[in-house]
């Protein structure tokens, strides 16, 4: 790392480390902001884009239904920024239980990892505000059983970690985050300004939190994941966004490399207007993709209404329709299983959904079918 490429004693320090080599320390948050014309409007949009959001959540037939495809369309995109390749697609069909026989790459394995974190930790909520004690045991859920998972999943770093190309060593990083006892110490200070009464604005709050989470990167792997599920976790706990609907990995995905720029110039020039203009952007863009799928889905729903009226039993048709919403890949086991229906009554609805239009049979297997709703599915997996 080039200690005079760090040039802002204000966002943190440079310390030369007792082995030898240069590391970053971040000052503890909150920083000191001018609040420029074009921050105050950013923040505005991202308020407003959000707020429109909340309220077609709020009047959304099936709301929670609908965080599932949300969830799993985040896990996806926040994923592949750390390089995987697995589709939403992929997923849904790892999810299929008579698929379970397949052995599923690691890529597929790290996604649906992701969910169960973001999961876990939006259940954990009830019980337990973001804290460092939180942010381990969905680490834990993270890295269990895939590539870094031999890497202390659930427990902060023990050793010295680095950021740069590969073959990149301590002396070559673009970056070196915090030493153990600067590590620790740096921890500590970011979960007291989680926890913190502050007038600071919430979504600049939590742009700040990601950047700080980021520069002490505090586990040997998966620290950009984790980084981006508190974003998602924080807005629940404040009551900003009381369902996943915001899926910010796509614009970060989208502008990777100026995502991973931002935050370096915060760390090396102190650039926090810039990130948080470029964090702010990236909630009302995502916010209004999200109304725009919704509205879509919304529609989409309307138009299958008809199924719902003409069967004989019209609350079990709408209860198998909604879970489609949810469930765009599916079988009749999770159908059986997911709706408590049985079996038989299950095969019945989706062979109707079939002669609707709505699913299609997507395997040509006599058993072990997948079906898949591409009407519903387009309008969740969608570039826009």
């Amino acid at each position: 790392m080039k200690p005079n490429e760090f040039r802002n004693s204000e966002v943190g320090q440079v310390i030369r480390t007792k082995a030898g080599y240069w590391a970053f320390v971040p000052a503890p948050l909150p920083p000191t902001i001018d609040w420029s014309l074009h921050l105050v409007s950013a923040l505005s949009e991202a308020d407003r884009h959000l707020s429109a959001l909340t309220t077609l959540a709020g009047n959304f037939p099936f709301p929670r239904l609908l965080t599932q495809p949300f969830i799993r369309r985040e896990a996806v995109l926040s994923s592949r920024i750390e390089g995987t390749r697995a589709s939403l697609a992929d997923l849904y069909n790892y999810e299929s239980a008579q698929l379970s026989f397949i052995e599923p790459n690691d890529d597929v394995r790290e996604v649906h990892n992701y969910v169960r974190a973001l999961d876990y930790g939006l259940d954990r909520l009830t019980a337990l505000p973001v804290s460092l004690r939180l942010i381990r045991e969905i680490h834990s859920k993270l890295m269990e059983g895939v590539r870094g998972g031999n890497l202390t999943p659930g427990k902060f770093r023990t050793t010295q970690n680095w950021i740069g190309p590969a073959g990149s060593t301590l002396e070559t990083a673009t970056y070196v985050p915090p030493p153990i006892d600067e590590m620790e110490r740096a921890l500590s200070d970011l979960e007291k300004f989680i926890h913190a009464d502050t007038d600071i604005p919430a979504l600049a709050r939590a742009g700040m939190i990601h950047y700080q989470f980021e520069a002490i990167h505090p586990f040997l792997d998966g620290n950009g994941r984790i980084g981006r599920l508190i974003i998602m976790l924080l807005l629940h706990e404040w009551n900003i966004l009381s369902q996943p609907l915001l899926n910010l990995s796509a614009y970060f995905e989208q502008y990777r490399q100026e995502y991973y720029a931002h935050v370096l110039a915060v760390s090396q020039r102190g650039k926090w207007d810039e990130w948080l203009r470029f964090f702010l952007h990236g909630i009302s863009a995502q916010a209004q993709d999200s109304v725009h799928r919704m509205t879509r889905l919304q529609g989409i729903r309307t138009k299958y209404e008809s199924l719902v009226q003409a069967d004989r039993n019209s609350a079990r048709m709408a209860a198998v329709i909604d879970y489609v919403f949810s469930r765009p890949i599916l079988t009749v086991r999770q159908v059986e299983k997911d709706l408590d229906i049985p079996f038989m009554a299950a095969t019945r609805y989706i062979e109707k959904l079939v002669s609707a239009g709505v699913l299609r049979e997507v395997t040509g297997y006599a058993r072990n079918r997948v079906f898949r709703a591409s009407e519903i599915f387009r309008a969740l997996d969608d570039a826009g």
